[in-house]
């Protein structure tokens, strides 16, 4: 068993780069398959996720490569089927970005569902509206399902909710289709732009990115390109509220401070203040933290990612602090670890009713998920004693060097391995 000892850290100082946006290169990896020739990407993230993508990729044909310098190398001239081995891609959530990316090209795709991080459910029923729109069939079977389609074809879409992952997987399929494809009520998150933007390089007809509305006229060839992911949001968002969690000054460089406006503006509100500047955000804490009242939201809103760091930082604000969870009421899987570490916080339907103040005391916790990993790391930075954090593996889907990243900037942070059970006892060496 792999788990991080976590102890009280008094202060965090220094600078640390932001890496390139996991959510971002998940969608450019796989919209990397519409190419006719080879492409080029930078800043791809070497994730546990890269890790699943990089062996379906091999299954099918499609070849990646890393060199030495980080650049990331899809060619996707020798892909032979679009069979999705439905194990490897419910490992994570967005492997139904490759049915966007395939369909124009082989007709059928077989793909297993959304896995990743469980938040009760991550329902893909606009994806459905949407490739069925397009001309597509779908069949679906106890663990996967299959899309297939004749040719595609442009289609006028409302979504009925806004989707982020509906959005780019629409993107990628109206990029092959024929004629033109308008989606209204569109996701405008970075990641939905970065794709978009990646796309135009290779010679797609987008306009609209960025909106609510979206336009795309279907080309029938994509050629190479060279592109830079775009920084990690939700990884900086983390790092600016870890200033917060123990009075330091943080720098992040490689950060577009726009993609960060909301999270900067709620956390000015709790009581952090921040020097900006094209690429470079620093954030101190002036005074004590505030309680604030919280309520998740699409993009340009307060992302629903950031909702369980913030968590922690409010409890040390004296009061009542309340976060209400509007993108994924169940995503409080963090919360019972809290408590377990002396946490006073009630959650009911969908609304975490926090009373900070109180001292945390380090335990042994479980992180269900990559956010609340952080939000328990967070935690016991300020927590008294040492905090044992299990449930390693799926920090990583987000954090290429969670370790590093936080010792870096002074945090008490160790990676062990263990033949024990997780029982809590220290028969492991720090690595």
């Amino acid at each position: 068993m792999r788990y991080l000892k976590v102890e009280q850290t008094a202060r965090l100082q220094g600078c640390i780069a932001i890496p390139g946006s996991k959510n971002s290169s998940l969608s450019l990896l796989a919209a990397s398959c519409l190419a006719d020739e080879p492409v080029t990407l930078q800043g791809i993230p070497n994730l546990a996720d890269f890790q699943v993508i990089s062996e379906i990729a091999e299954e099918i044909g499609l070849q990646i490569t890393r060199d030495s310098a980080g650049f990331v190398t899809i060619d996707p001239g020798r892909i032979q089927h679009a069979v999705i081995d439905p194990k490897k891609s419910s490992m994570f959530r967005t492997a139904y970005y490759f049915v966007g990316a395939l369909l124009a090209k082989f007709g059928k795709v077989s793909v297993g569902y959304p896995g990743g991080d469980d938040f009760v459910s991550r329902p893909i029923d606009q994806h459905y509206k949407a490739l069925q729109m397009m001309g597509a069939k779908l069949t679906l079977h106890p663990d996967y399902y299959e899309v297939e389609a004749r040719e595609l074809k442009g289609a006028t879409i409302y979504f009925d909710t806004i989707s982020s992952g509906a959005t780019i997987n629409s993107l990628l399929a109206a990029v092959r289709a024929k004629g033109r494809t308008v989606l209204h009520n569109a996701a405008r998150d970075p990641e939905v732009t970065d794709t978009a933007n990646f796309l135009i390089q290779m010679g797609a007809r987008i306009t609209g990115a960025g909106t609510d509305t979206i336009q795309v006229e279907g080309v029938p060839y994509l050629h190479a390109c060279t592109h830079t992911v775009i920084p990690d949001r939700l990884v900086a968002g983390a790092f600016l509220m870890a200033a917060g969690i123990t009075g330091g000054a943080i720098t992040l460089r490689n950060v577009i401070p726009e993609h960060l406006r909301s999270c900067m503006a709620k956390l000015t509100e709790i009581g952090l203040s921040f020097d900006i500047q094209d690429d470079a955000i620093t954030a101190h804490l002036d005074g004590n933290i505030k309680a604030a009242r919280i309520r998740t939201a699409m993009y340009p809103g307060f992302a629903t990612d950031l909702q369980q760091p913030l968590t922690s930082l409010l409890l040390k604000a004296p009061g009542k602090s309340i976060i209400h969870e509007k993108i994924f009421p169940h995503r409080f899987h963090h919360v019972q670890q809290l408590k377990r570490m002396g946490a006073d916080i009630d959650v009911r339907s969908g609304i975490a009713f926090i009373k900070g103040g109180h001292t945390l005391r380090g335990t042994l916790v479980h992180a269900s998920d990559i956010r609340a990993g952080i939000s328990l790391i967070l935690a016991g930075m300020m927590a008294e004693g040492c905090t044992t954090i299990t449930g390693v593996q799926h920090i990583e889907r987000g954090y290429e060097d969670v370790v590093h990243s936080f010792t870096s900037l002074g945090a008490k942070i160790t990676l062990h391995d263990s033949t024990h059970d997780h029982d809590g006892r220290e028969l492991c060496d720090a690595k």
